[in-house]
């Protein structure tokens, strides 16, 4: 049964509205596999979003081995709130490395908070080896507000914003609450770079982790999208990297002007000066575009 905060948080969640998908794989003919990561409060096949991206690629693409992950079962959706990331990494991993399709190495497509699991994945572990990594409304700095929820006065959406507020470093919430893993609150700044058990990790902010710099920039492309009418992340800039400027919650800066960036903590400046870093934007609102926007825009990097 699903819980109250289960409910809310699905109801945040957009989807891409197409057509339904058959289960169903085939041998690669000379194209890199994809593997996709789905969003918060959804699952890998559903036929109304991931089942339905996974069918528009295959048939764009023939040929093409496209492997939609499972955290969980084929409908599951909890996970994507309560399990802790780092094991869904874990798994990931290890659910990669057994693959004999992906032994050739395989290109990545992550849907908002996949965006940047995918990146973990892409920073812990090179092998087999992630080519190109196109994060579609990821929230590479994390967020510091709440997705829509229905009803902004309503007592739930009230008290899940005051635990984020003031819980959300705690180690329990840490430990059970997926998008907690994430929140990234400005005015927090030390108990954020102490206690975020998965994103002050792979951004480096605690100590510089070599081999998550050196295996991040293994890519041949990383791929950012920002839906520029966006009212489900906080901030956007976030899905191009950057974030609110530390110590207050109205001012954002790019990545450019981050001390990521400047400190070169993740190697990402080396990638945009060899040409690796790829910014696109989209007027939709979050995770929501057209086909031909997809194929004119993405497929170029799946191909």
């Amino acid at each position: 049964m699903a819980t109250p905060l289960m409910r809310l948080l699905l109801a945040a969640c957009p989807l891409l509205l197409v057509t339904a998908d058959p289960i169903r794989k085939v041998s690669t003919n000379g194209t890199l596999p994809l593997v996709m990561w789905h969003g918060m409060g959804d699952s890998c096949c559903n036929p109304l979003s991931m089942g339905a991206i996974k069918k528009m690629i295959e048939d764009d693409v023939p040929g093409i081995y496209v492997l939609s992950l499972r955290i969980g079962n084929n409908i599951d959706t909890s996970n994507s709130f309560f399990m802790d990331v780092n094991q869904q990494v874990t798994q990931v991993c290890a659910q990669l490395a057994q693959d004999p399709q992906l032994k050739g190495g395989y290109n990545a497509m992550g849907f908002s908070q996949g965006g940047q699991f995918l990146r973990a994945v892409a920073q812990r572990c090179p092998s087999p080896p992630m080519k190109n990594l196109i994060s579609v409304g990821g929230q590479h700095q994390g967020v510091y507000g709440l997705p829509r929820c229905p009803g902004e006065s309503s007592v739930i959406c009230n008290w899940i914003r005051k635990a984020l507020n003031t819980e959300a470093y705690s180690d329990l919430v840490q430990k059970h609450l997926v998008q907690a893993q994430y929140w990234h609150d400005p005015l927090k700044d030390d108990l954020y770079k102490k206690h975020s058990v998965f994103l002050a990790d792979i951004n480096q902010e605690r100590v510089v982790n070599e081999t998550y710099k050196k295996n991040l920039q293994l890519l041949e492309k990383f791929v950012m999208v920002k839906f520029l009418n966006d009212t489900v992340v906080d901030p956007r800039v976030t899905e191009w990297f950057g974030f609110l400027k530390t110590g207050q919650s109205k001012e954002t800066e790019t990545l450019q002007e981050s001390l990521l960036y400047t400190e070169d903590r993740l190697g990402l400046a080396a990638m945009e000066k060899a040409g690796k870093l790829v910014f696109l934007a989209s007027d939709g609102n979050h995770l929501q575009f057209t086909e031909k926007w997809f194929n004119d825009n993405l497929l170029p990097y799946i191909r």
